[in-house]
């Protein structure tokens, strides 16, 4: 059921997606008087045929979910009515050429902010800034950080939720910067601490950055009493339930949601057996944890999470909410700064200061689907914001057959008053599907290494 899951919810991830970036080009190739002969969401064979509008546009889902495409007239394809030429996108002028290549991309970064706008502005409860004690040895400890730290702002620009801070100290890390943290300690005093992350090896970058730096989410000590099942996780096929106590796992008692946590992490893929304690009386369940891969370790995990006190929500959850104006505004420079997150990322794997293992392939996304899809709907959404995001980079890279390397060869039509010889775009298409092969191989490689040896 796991598995039926996590292919469900990567299958619609991907339908989505893909619908969005074709929509872009589609809709813009009908602006510009471009006929439109098919849209297809999948390639090979067509499962499904509609024909819609007046130019009887076909409309198909095809057997392979891996892309799309939109198939305008064009006479490089094959004969075109001649009262129709006019139609033909061989026939557009370069500028209009660029806007119908371009939308695709836009249209992932617009769907990213209007899924990150639409969550500023339903509002969404987020953990606060606050830091826990940094372990000896680490960046956070030689900074001066402290249990109970919140962190108001990094580099004058104000913190408002933990990954607000998490998000700020990943750039950091990737520029090697020396970020001023602005802190508030339990005693309501102010303090500024300078986190030095200049000799930070790029290969930090790899696994969860803040935990090697020392910046920990503050976790106040509760009971192991189970606030929150998700649904079909381990926790709930097992048959546990919100407001179970969890006394005993196996034979060692448990007196923390920390202990508990730990003991879960320990045995993943293995059945335990926990004593419960619910409404007054004792209980045995057993529960065999999931196996998943996090920071390269393989841990277990049941899908459930702790019942908090009020007082303590107050202290670590914050509700973030603004206004629409705000909210569009917010997702536009959420979107700006992931896309140059990315392309920054991607330069440092260039160079070699960024392991290629940072690649993620199908595998590793449809894992990220089931698991975000699993935790609900907010986090479902993010994800997708994230994908698309991603997606509009890389199909502006200067790369044949990507939408980038079109841009690319209409750029130098541009500048030289004519299109590049076909000789040349030959030359380019070719050696840009090398380099997607040669990153489609890296990318499924690292999979296969999460899966297999995490």
């Amino acid at each position: 059921m796991n598995f039926l899951h996590t292919v469900v919810a990567f299958v619609i991830a991907l339908g989505v997606l893909i619908i969005v970036h074709e929509y872009g080009h589609y809709l813009v190739a009908r602006l510009c008087g471009v006929k439109v002969l098919r849209f297809s969401v999948g390639f090979g064979r067509p499962l499904a045929i509609w024909r819609r509008g007046p130019d009887a546009t076909e409309w198909v889902v095809a057997s392979i979910p891996f892309g799309g495409y939109v198939k305008m007239l064009d006479e490089r394809e094959g004969p075109v009515d001649p009262g129709e030429v006019h139609r033909a996108f061989n026939r557009q002028g370069v500028l209009r050429r660029i806007l119908i290549v371009a939308a695709g991309p836009a249209f992932n970064f617009v769907f990213a902010i209007a899924v990150y706008a639409a969550l500023f502005m339903v509002g969404v409860p987020e953990a606060r800034p606050v830091l826990g004690a940094p372990p000896a040895a680490t960046l956070a400890r030689e900074a001066g950080v402290e249990a109970g730290d919140l962190v108001r702002a990094v580099d004058g620009r104000p913190i408002m939720t933990w990954q607000d801070l998490r998000w700020r100290v990943l750039q950091g890390a990737l520029q090697h910067e020396r970020l001023e943290l602005e802190v508030v300690d339990l005693h309501d005093e102010i303090s500024t601490l300078t986190l030095d992350l200049s000799a930070l090896p790029g290969g930090e970058i790899e696994s969860d950055v803040l935990d090697r730096i020392g910046l920990r989410l503050y976790r106040p000590t509760l009971a192991p009493v189970l606030g929150e099942v998700i649904a079909d996780s381990a926790a709930e096929r097992a048959g546990l339930r919100p407001g179970d106590r969890v006394l005993r796992i196996d034979d060692l008692p448990i007196g923390s949601w920390d202990e508990l946590v730990r003991e879960v992490r320990r045995r993943p893929g293995e059945a335990a057996r926990m004593t419960l304690e619910r409404g007054g009386e004792r209980l045995t369940i057993s529960v065999t944890p999931e196996a998943v891969v996090a920071n390269g370790a393989r841990i277990g995990r049941i899908g459930a999470a702790p019942q908090i006190p009020a007082a303590h929500a107050e202290r670590i959850f914050v509700q973030v909410r603004y206004g629409p104006l705000e909210s569009v505004a917010r997702g536009a420079a959420k979107t700006w700064e992931i896309s140059v997150f990315s392309l920054r990322m991607l330069g440092k794997m260039l160079i070699g200061e960024v392991s290629w293992k940072n690649l993620s392939g199908p595998v590793s996304i449809a894992d990220f689907a089931g698991q975000s899809a699993q935790l609900g709907w907010i986090p479902y959404l993010t994800f997708l914001a994230l994908i698309s995001i991603s997606l509009g980079v890389l199909n502006l890279l200067p790369i044949p057959p990507l939408d980038g390397g079109h841009l690319m060869f209409y750029g130098v039509e541009v500048l030289k008053g004519s299109p590049a010889s076909e000789r040349a775009i030959d030359f380019g298409q070719r050696v840009g599907i090398a380099l997607l092969l040669m990153l489609m191989a890296f990318a499924f490689y690292n999979d296969l290494t999460r899966l297999f040896a995490g």
